[in-house]
């Protein structure tokens, strides 16, 4: 791991490096947009097709994740397969928390959530991030307590973005 990068920065570095087709969602992506959200898990959407799993299993060889939550000793691979036969996983790894998810409610899978994302430059490397508006939507749809600050600081967003181009979209 090289010290100057953050968790975000190494797991995006990590996917590229394998050819992992991902967007960055969740809070990390709040924090690309500009929200001053602090969060310390990386949530990542991935193209399921059985190419990107094995480019994925590959990524995750790097980071030695665990089922975050399950006994230390419970027999577990991030193999192709296991990641064919679920969706959504939580690990632990050893750049920290990490999620990964191939359906993102209520916007669909990979390819609904790439399509409306933008993309942002980190470590020199235009990396795909959930839009402003799909993330407020997913926010809405959810509705959990702890999402009520990032829903006001993701329609500000929204609301200068707007008023930058002239009228909402």
């Amino acid at each position: 791991m090289d010290e100057a990068l953050s968790p975000l920065e190494e797991f995006c570095r990590i996917m590229q490096r394998h050819g992992v087709e991902f967007v960055v969602i969740g809070g990390q992506a709040e924090t690309l947009h500009g929200s001053p959200r602090v969060t310390y898990d990386t949530d990542l959407c991935y193209r399921r097709s059985p190419e990107n799993l094995r480019r994925l299993e590959a990524a995750l060889a790097e980071l030695h994740p665990r089922l975050r939550g399950a006994p230390a000793d419970l027999p577990f691979r991030a193999d192709a397969r296991t990641l064919e036969m679920g969706s959504n996983f939580t690990f632990e790894t050893d750049l920290g928390p990490l999620d990964l998810l191939g359906h993102v409610e209520p916007l669909g899978d990979y390819e609904q959530v790439a399509a409306g994302a933008e993309s942002y430059p980190l470590n020199g490397v235009e990396t795909p991030t959930m839009s402003v508006r799909d993330l407020i939507r997913v926010k809405e749809h959810i509705k959990r307590v702890k999402d009520q600050e990032s829903l006001a600081q993701l329609r500000a967003i929204q609301r200068v973005r707007d008023a930058q181009s002239g009228g909402a979209a």
